[in-house]
């Protein structure tokens, strides 16, 4: 019980240090992209470092529903501790970008489920959880591609990514480039569908950035490769 008692009031001085740290400017920047919080993303990483790896406070904080909290959590639990089912429901609850995009990175991908995950999402009607399932997806054409099946891939993002909802979208051409990128067997059908789609072709892209548009990322991360 009073283990119980020191991790809730951990929590508690934890909400409130998010608390302090908001920042109304970060929260106007967040807020375009979608993300509830005004945390710095910089001290947010800062607090993480203080408080170092805690599996029960970072559940407790998950359990807040609060996006800053929540992205706190991700920063100091143990990826490897979860249980299928509980990345299951945790993924499907991670609404707001960041705390989706942080949850696959930097928990999914550590956790001995993600293969198993990998597939149930990549099948899941809703977008959002379908979108979790390609980033995995990528991972794997980058890092471990024995086994997988580049070619139906290819398929179905030639089928889908132009009608898809734009997470879904993103993620999807993010794995069209990538199969471009890392494969060269597959890198000119890769390009075709990519200048015959159009998808990202105007996204707005800052000085010294490549655009995302699969063709012109492809061809510069290979120009790279071939550079170093």
């Amino acid at each position: 019980m009073a283990e119980t008692t020191l991790t809730e009031s951990t929590v508690a001085e934890v909400m409130a240090e998010l608390a302090a740290l908001e920042d109304p400017r970060a929260r106007e920047v967040n807020e375009k992209h979608g993300d509830d919080h005004g945390v710095n993303l910089g001290k947010l990483r800062a607090l993480a470092k203080r408080l170092k790896t805690q599996q029960e406070l970072a559940r407790r904080l998950w359990a807040t529903e609060d996006t800053a909290a929540r992205l706190l959590a991700i920063l100091i639990c143990r990826p490897k501790a979860f249980e299928r089912d509980e990345l299951d429901a945790m993924l499907r609850e991670a609404r707001k970008p960041k705390v989706h995009d942080w949850l696959v990175n930097y928990v999914v991908k550590k956790n001995p489920h993600s293969e198993e995950l990998r597939l149930t999402w990549s099948a899941d009607p809703d977008p959002v959880v379908a979108s979790a399932g390609w980033a995995l997806t990528t991972e794997r054409v980058a890092k471990k591609p024995e086994g997988l099946d580049l070619a139906g891939l290819l398929d179905v993002i030639e089928a889908k990514m132009k009608d898809a909802p734009d997470r879904l979208q993103w993620a999807m051409n993010h794995c069209l480039a990538q199969i471009g990128i890392e494969h060269a067997e597959h890198r000119v059908r890769a390009i075709d569908i990519g200048e015959r789609l159009q998808v990202l072709k105007d996204y707005p892209t800052s000085p010294g950035c490549t655009s995302p548009f699969a063709p012109t990322w492809i061809n510069e991360m290979v120009r790279r490769q071939h550079d170093m």
